[in-house]
């Protein structure tokens, strides 16, 4: 077999619609991994964020708001069973 290794468009502007659509997976993919180490390396260093009435500055406030704000979210899960995969739970690791 001689197969060719699929190139994997450019990430940066100009997007083609294929570049477009695996650039929203892979934002995807990070948000959903509920890691946010992996999140913040999608965003520069001297990232800014408004969260309600908090101001985030920078990747490790970032990754501060997103361990607190998830593990909020799970302490507060109905369905604490982690081997259990509760499809309706929005606050549930193992819904996504």
């Amino acid at each position: 077999m001689n197969a060719q290794p699929k190139t994997i468009p450019s990430l940066v502007p100009p997007f083609t619609k294929e570049s477009a659509i695996l650039k929203i997976r892979l934002i995807e993919d990070n948000w959903n991994s509920r890691d946010p180490e992996r999140l913040a390396r999608g965003y520069t260093e001297d990232s800014y964020w408004r969260n309600r009435s908090e101001f985030l500055n920078g990747r490790e406030e970032i990754i501060a708001f997103l361990k607190r704000k998830w593990t909020k979210e799970l302490a507060s899960c109905p369905d604490k069973d982690p081997g259990r995969r509760n499809l309706y739970c929005q606050y549930c690791p193992l819904a996504s």
